[in-house]
């Protein structure tokens, strides 16, 4: 391994020294690179685990402040979003992450530094090492500086919602139920119908209407996720799942 190696370029892009260049050793050193060294190293893994926890952490609390009207369900598509492989992919290329990851022969000869992979990776070990190097406040900056262009690429272009998806998942993992659409009615000539559709659902009633049997049972689908998802939605199911932690948020 090279110790002397020059990362003071991915420092400058980061805007983040490290006090332990050690941590960002790691960060950078694929599987496939300790695989071939004689001497015992760390690869990054074990710091890809931690960094997913942070990014998620990080993403879903600017989230919440960002998008104060998206349901439960709505923030989650859209921190999926943010978080898969091709968008992280796409923020470690912005900082040239590829650059500096160190690779085993046989991924550098196939291209390794440019594969999706392995770039989304890399990055969610690099963050681990700057969260534990500088703490959350660091990390937490880092991340919303990183994400900024996505996040406002979001909101001029919102995500279209499958809101009946979103129902279902949410009714049948937390409430045992099934939602029943009907169509309630329509108006409208042939070629300008708009048609009216009940759901029923958790022992209520919602209504939608659309130019499409399908659009019409979204609306309703958007109408009971806001109906359901309110400060008291399913208490006793939410005191089961395990508690989550978050650290507070830097000022």
């Amino acid at each position: 391994m090279d110790e002397t190696r020059d990362l003071s370029g991915l420092e400058e892009s980061l805007d983040y020294r490290f006090s332990d260049r050690g941590l960002l050793e790691t960060a950078l050193r694929h599987r496939s690179y300790t695989h071939e060294q004689s001497t015992k190293t760390d690869d990054n893994e074990r710091f890809e685990f931690l960094g997913d926890a942070v990014l998620n952490s990080v993403i879903s609390h600017i989230l919440m402040a960002r998008f104060p009207n998206l349901t439960e369900g709505e923030l989650s598509k859209v921190r999926a979003s943010l978080v898969n492989e091709s968008r992280l992919a796409t923020v470690a290329r912005s900082i040239c992450l590829g650059d500096y990851v160190q690779l085993g022969r046989g991924e550098s000869k196939s291209r390794g530094a440019r594969k999706k992979s392995i770039l989304s990776d890399a990055l969610e070990a690099l963050l681990a090492a700057v969260y534990i190097d500088g703490g959350y406040a660091r990390a937490f900056e880092l991340i919303r500086s990183m994400f900024a262009p996505h996040l406002e690429e979001i909101e001029k272009t919102p995500p279209i919602y499958d809101y009946k998806s979103l129902l279902q998942e949410l009714v049948q993992n937390h409430y045992q139920d099934i939602p029943i659409y009907r169509v309630s009615g329509s108006e409208g000539p042939d070629h300008d119908k708009t048609f009216q559709v009940s759901l029923s659902v958790c022992g209520m009633e919602t209504t939608g209407s659309g130019k499409s049997k399908k659009a019409a049972e979204q609306t309703a689908a958007k109408k009971a996720l806001d109906t359901l998802a309110t400060p008291d939605e399913d208490n006793a199911s939410h005191d089961e799942r395990p508690q989550t932690i978050i650290p507070e948020t830097p000022r």
